[in-house]
């Protein structure tokens, strides 16, 4: 028997979730978006994924009302790709899946996720310790961890390679320059 292709069999709510999310890219390219990669060729070089899947994958996000299409220039027509609330409100799930997966599978801490107000690492549910309170993803600042590599190939990465601010656009050495 062969394998479905979708879970319409399945009255569950992860399955309906799995049904927009679940492809193998999809949270990758949400991931980005929370770091900040709006542009098309960012999310390309920073995943090292095919044109057709990523395409693909912006298209349902898209249509899903993960993320917002947005004109950013006119001419040549370019747009960028911005998480709307309901994109936003997968950051619970990131991560939880990041931190298991660091939990079981990698000793190496890739990133730290701090609030900007005390500089305290956010706890299990993005909570703040020392402040006893949930941090809005606004006040959340991304740091690089001992286990990145600190000399990266893509422009992507290098500029990950400095704190920032979850939400705030990405700016690349190439976005500088143009």
């Amino acid at each position: 028997m062969a394998l479905g292709k979708d879970y319409v069999t399945q009255e569950c709510s992860i399955a309906r979730a799995l049904e927009i999310v679940g492809e193998r890219w999809t949270l990758l390219v949400v991931r980005d978006a929370f770091y900040g990669v709006r542009r098309y060729n960012d999310f390309l070089v920073h995943l090292g994924i095919p044109r057709a899947v990523l395409a693909a994958r912006l298209q349902t996000l898209t249509a899903e009302g993960i993320l917002e299409k947005r004109r950013y220039q006119q001419s040549p027509p370019r747009d960028e790709y911005v998480l709307t609330e309901r994109g936003i409100s997968l950051w619970p799930t990131l991560r939880a899946l990041s931190r298991w997966g660091r939990e079981h599978f990698s000793e190496a801490r890739w990133r730290y996720f701090r609030h900007v107000d005390c500089g305290t690492e956010l706890g299990p549910y993005g909570e703040c310790p020392a402040c006893r309170t949930v941090v809005a993803l606004e006040d959340v600042v991304m740091e690089p961890g001992p286990g990145l590599d600190r000399d990266p190939a893509d422009p992507v990465s290098r500029a990950l390679l400095k704190p920032k601010r979850l939400l705030e656009p990405l700016e690349t050495e190439s976005a500088q320059e143009s």
